[in-house]
């Protein structure tokens, strides 16, 4: 049994201190993972489902089979393992800034870290998800450069107005997506996590660069605070 609190890791990063805990949810029993960087909680195993609906909703989207799939932030790894559950998904790139955050997988020390170290399909690299971004030639797979995908999963700041670095807005903007459009296949789908409900400005952004874009939210019970919270995926795709 493990004890009731746990630091796994903890490494110092250039945006804050970076930490991997494990504590005992007293009501269920359950070990319940936390990732924090600095003050921030980034993702906690209490709540994963709209992580999970991010790769679901997302990959409902995306048109045919084979599909070769990039997650933007890897966390605990919930958004990845529900892609790899899709059968359509040929394969899975993550890509993910902290390389001890890679590490933690593959020492096993999270719950997923075997399901996605051992899948054939996927693949963990460190990297800038949003440097990356403003560069199509290049792009986010250093052995195929100009790769496009399918479908793109991004999971990396709190919401398109919360970010973890201020650098990050020109991502959001609509020279920065169109940037980052081309990156994608045709008919390819971007689909974006924000704990926040959605943004109508964000929303008309996406619309004025994608071929199609809506927000849909997701509702998921919350024991800590005995009701009910909600996330937000935002879905756009490129013209066919």
């Amino acid at each position: 049994m493990s004890a009731l609190f746990e630091e796994l890791d903890y490494a110092p990063t250039p945006i804050g201190a970076l930490s991997l805990r494990r504590r005992r949810h007293l009501a269920s029993g359950e070990d319940i993972y936390e990732v924090k960087l600095g003050d921030d909680f980034l993702m906690s195993s209490l709540f994963t489902q709209a992580e999970i609906a991010l790769a679901d909703i997302g990959l409902a989207e995306a048109a045919g089979g084979d599909l070769d799939v990039l997650v933007g932030g890897l966390g605990l790894g919930y958004t990845a393992a529900a892609a790899l559950r899709n059968p359509h998904v040929r394969s899975l790139l993550v890509i993910e800034a902290f390389a001890e955050v890679i590490g933690w997988h593959g020492d096993h020390l999270v719950p997923l870290g075997e399901t996605l170290t051992d899948d054939p399909r996927c693949r963990l690299q460190q990297g800038d998800f949003f440097a990356a971004a403003k560069d199509p030639r290049q792009g986010f797979d250093p052995a195929k450069p100009g790769r496009r995908f399918h479908a793109i999963l991004l999971d990396i700041d709190h919401s398109p107005g919360d970010l973890l670095r201020a650098s990050n807005a020109e991502f959001y903007s609509h020279e920065g997506l169109l940037a980052f459009s081309g990156h994608l296949m045709p008919a390819g789908v971007f689909a974006l996590w924000s704990n926040d409900p959605p943004d109508a400005e964000f929303q008309d952004v996406l619309r004025q660069t994608f071929d199609g874009a809506r927000a849909e939210v997701v509702t998921f019970d919350n024991p800590v605070q005995h009701g009910t919270s909600t996330n937000t995926i935002y879905v756009a795709t490129t013209a066919a």
